[in-house]
This record gives C-alpha cells, structure tokens and sequence, in this order.
C-alpha cells in the first residue's frame, strides 16, 4: 500500500459493500492520486482483491471486513479510522440485499433480515462516522428506484428502500448547517449480483430478478459514473436511468389515480409468476 504521509490532504473515502457489484464499481471511479479508500465488505476475499487490484494502479487503498448490523464490528472499525485517517470526507453507504415475493411469502423474518441491512446498517454507518466528518464532507446513501416507483413482488425489499430515501432527506436536512451534503441514489436494476443475494420463498421470483437485472441499458460502471458526478454536483435525489427518471415524474405529475391504473397494466403479469 501506497504512504499517504506525501500528500497532506488525501480525500479519505469509505466504501460499504465494496467487494462486487456497483460498490466495486464506485471503487474502481473514484480511485486516483490524492485519494485513500477504505473499502468495507463482509466477504474479506473479495474485497482483498479489489483492494489490491487499486493499490497496484497507485491509489492508497485499505479494506476491512465489516458487518453492518453488528455494533461492535462498526466500533472497531470508526476506532481504526480514527486512528489511521482522523476524518472521513466521504461514506458511501451502499451495502444492501435484496428480497422478494407476494405478501403471503415473505414472512416477519425477512423483513427483520432485510431492514436490519438495508436500513438500519446504514443508519449505525451513518451515527458511527458523521462524528468524523466535518464541512465540505459528503454522505451518499445507495437506495433503488424500487425506493420511489415501487412494484408488486417486493414489498419488504421496496420499503426498506423507501426509508433509505426518507432518512436521507432527513440527514440532507439536519446536517446542512455542519456543512455536510447528504444524497440519496436510485438506480434502477443493471447487471449486477443483487440476485445472488436475493431472499424469497416464492418460486419464480430469482428469475423474474435475473430478468430485470439483464434489461439495463447501462452497466455498473456507468451507473457508478453518474451518481459520483451528480453528487459532486451537489444533487441531492440521483435518478440513474432515463426509464426511471420518467417513472419518477410521471408519479409525481400525473394524477395519482392514473399513474396507479397505469403500473397495475404494466405488471398484471406478475402475479402469474411460475417457477420454470
């Protein structure tokens, strides 16, 4: 690993669920000359790698295994970056999971299971390290599109998403006055390995996920692009595909009633969901 004592003012960056998918991806943008990442996952071989494939390209770059619903695991890890960095410029929440199915199959356990990452990790992340942040630092919040435009199927998954917007509409407001920006992204589904991490109970739902993961027109890499350049633009709601960008203001411009009528026409299908 590089020294960072040669530049006095590196842009010291964390990363939660930075082993694959868009946390890898918003690694892979933001490293460069000036800049250490922490990167966190609960997977230390993935993560490692990553870890090591940016040290050789010259960016200072750490990692640490993490997991964000346990308290003690998150006290270990503000003590290290208190002790290594001093501060934290910018956290990237963006560890999550993913669940599915109608109401009858996801019983009260997946929804404890999928709040207890999607929401409550990022609220212990967040109570954790904005005591390190001062003015000019930055919060970008990973939600989803399911967190604005929800479908049917996923209720547990979508909720959790939703309060991840909330919430950070909340901290957007409360931490304004401490100079600290705070953003919430919502990309739509892209090719990633959310559905590896899926939770159902109902057949079919892992092949209706992997369906609307492979219809992106854009990858990771690009979706990491965008919300990076908006959120250093100030952005506070980071809509990353165009397909969800018109949902988004078809909801909030059309009639409420009308906009219903319409995505209940558009997914009618899924309630015909089999499992081959």
């Amino acid at each position: 690993m590089n020294d960072t004592k040669s530049n006095p003012n590196p842009k010291h960056i964390l990363i939660t669920g930075a082993g694959s998918g868009l946390g890898k991806a918003l690694a892979l943008s933001l490293a460069g000359p000036g800049t250490s990442l922490c990167l966190i996952d609960q997977n230390k071989e993935a993560v490692q790698k990553v870890a090591e494939t940016l040290a050789k390209s010259g960016c200072d770059t750490w990692f640490e295994r993490c997991d964000i619903t346990s308290e003690e695991d998150i006290a270990q890890l503000k003590s290290t970056l208190q002790s290594r960095w001093g501060k934290v410029d910018r956290l990237i929440n963006n560890a999550g999971v993913a669940t599915g199915g109608a109401l009858q199959y996801e019983d009260i356990e997946q929804w404890q299971w999928v709040l207890n990452i999607n929401l409550l990790g990022l609220v212990r992340m967040t109570k954790a390290l904005v005591p390190l942040m001062s003015a000019g630092a930055s919060i970008i919040n990973i939600a989803s599109q399911a967190g604005i435009t929800p479908i049917p199927m996923m209720a547990s998954y979508n909720a959790s998403k939703a309060a991840v917007v909330s919430f950070s509409e909340t901290m957007h407001l409360e931490l304004a006055p401490n100079g600290i920006h705070v953003c919430v992204a919502c990309p739509s589904f892209f090719p990633t390995n959310l559905d590896k991490s899926l939770r159902s109970k109902q057949p079919g739902i892992e092949k209706l996920v992997s369906k609307m993961l492979s219809r992106s027109d854009i990858d990771a890499h690009e979706v990491a692009r965008i919300i990076i350049q908006q959120a250093d633009a100030k952005k506070f709601m980071i809509v990353t595909h165009k397909q969800g960008k018109t949902a988004y203001a078809l909801k909030r411009f059309l009639p409420q009633g009308y906009y219903l009528a319409m995505i209940k026409r558009k997914t009618r299908h899924f309630g015909r969901i089999k499992e081959s």
